[in-house]
């Protein structure tokens, strides 16, 4: 492994931490993070937007303070819609170091990267101050986090050879969708000689909570809960060296320690009964969101997107009744109707949801 501080192939994603009157719940945070070294793992993952900016902080807090700098690999981005200019890098940066209490990151990675952002970091030189950085040794790996087309990434790999991990949205329900295509994006990573980490392994959640009926074809798969079997399948790509896992309480943390001390690559025969799954969940039409909240970043409403389609999900899947998920979206009424449509939460979603159109869905059963 080019990188021999990593420990273990289970990453702990700080997107999706336990929260108490809206600030991080360190306490539980503490407790994950000493199992999770505990059991023999050291790769956290986090971003300057995460839990609108207390990620990095928790970071800093719970673990920087904590723990010696050598006994933890810690990985962040540059959001291309955090700065404006060429002249706003840098700080941007800096400030991110002293944030999460390090003098260097092991990853840092080019964030949530398509076409726009590609063409933003182009004009803002923001490869040259990062090769520079690593020069200096603040940064000690290049990598990008990618939602975009196989023919963009193949053509920024291609540009910018230097790269060298690429963080993918992998998982069984994505592994052939027509947006996200998980699998062809994993074959040009491939291509270029490039080593793999999986984001969104369970779809924000989505993947640990299946309707009934793929919950009953996942059971084929024998023990371990719907998580499980979603991390399964997305570690078992060869060059992928690293599944991120949103875990959110020490639940999380013991079913994902539990998975990943005794994973086995998924065979052929696994492989049909994951396919039976996607098609039946695909079915139900569930809105694919992840829940990143990326789409809420640059609402000029503030309007909670990914909650609402969350409320809305458990009501496709059949997992909450008509009256009851009506009940619950009732006080984001004046919410869901202050939309002015412009479009930027669909500019901003890594799934390419129409954003815009769902809300009208669900501002229509709130007033039926």
């Amino acid at each position: 492994m080019f990188n021999d501080k990593i420990k273990g192939n289970l990453g702990f994603g700080c997107m999706r931490l336990s929260m108490i009157d809206n600030e991080v719940d360190k306490a539980e945070f503490n407790r994950m993070i000493d199992a999770f070294i505990e059991a023999g793992f050291n790769y956290f993952d986090t971003a300057h937007g995460y839990i609108g900016g207390k990620s990095e902080k928790a970071i800093r807090d719970c673990l920087s303070a904590r723990y010696d700098r050598e006994d933890f690999v810690l990985t962040n981005k540059l959001s291309f819609w955090c700065f404006d200019k060429e002249e706003d890098v840098l700080p941007f940066f800096e400030n991110q170091l002293k944030l999460c209490g390090v003098e260097y990151f092991d990853y840092y990675l080019f964030h949530a990267l398509n076409s726009k952002g590609y063409e933003k970091h182009i004009r803002c030189n923001s490869f040259e101050i990062v090769k520079n950085l690593k020069e200096q040794g603040k940064i000690k790996h290049i990598g990008i986090s990618f939602h975009d087309s196989p023919a963009m990434l193949d053509k920024i790999l291609t540009e910018q050879p230097y790269i060298e991990v690429v963080q993918l949205q992998i998982n069984y329900l994505d592994y052939d969708d027509p947006t996200v295509q998980s699998k062809a994006c994993y074959d040009v990573a491939v291509k270029h000689g490039k080593k793999v980490i999986v984001m969104e392994p369970v779809k924000g959640g989505a993947l640990a909570d299946v309707p009934e009926e793929a919950a009953k074809v996942l059971e084929c798969l024998g023990e371990g809960s719907q998580a499980s079997h979603a991390l399964r399948f997305a570690a078992s790509f060869p060059e992928v060296f690293m599944t991120l896992s949103g875990m959110g309480n020490m639940d999380m943390m013991n079913d994902n320690i539990n998975t990943f001390k005794n994973l086995t690559p998924v065979t052929d025969e696994e492989i049909k009964i994951y396919d039976k799954v996607r098609e039946i969940i695909r079915k139900v039409k569930q809105i694919p969101c992840t829940k990143c909240n990326y789409c809420a970043d640059v609402c000029p409403e503030n309007i909670p997107i990914s909650e609402l389609f969350d409320i809305y999900n458990k009501f496709i899947g059949a997992k909450s009744s008509y009256d009851d998920t009506k009940e619950k979206l009732l006080p984001y009424s004046e919410k869901v109707d202050s939309c002015i449509k412009c479009g930027k939460c669909e500019s901003n979603c890594p799934q390419g949801i129409k954003i815009r159109d769902e809300l009208e869905r669900i501002k229509k059963m709130i007033n039926d």
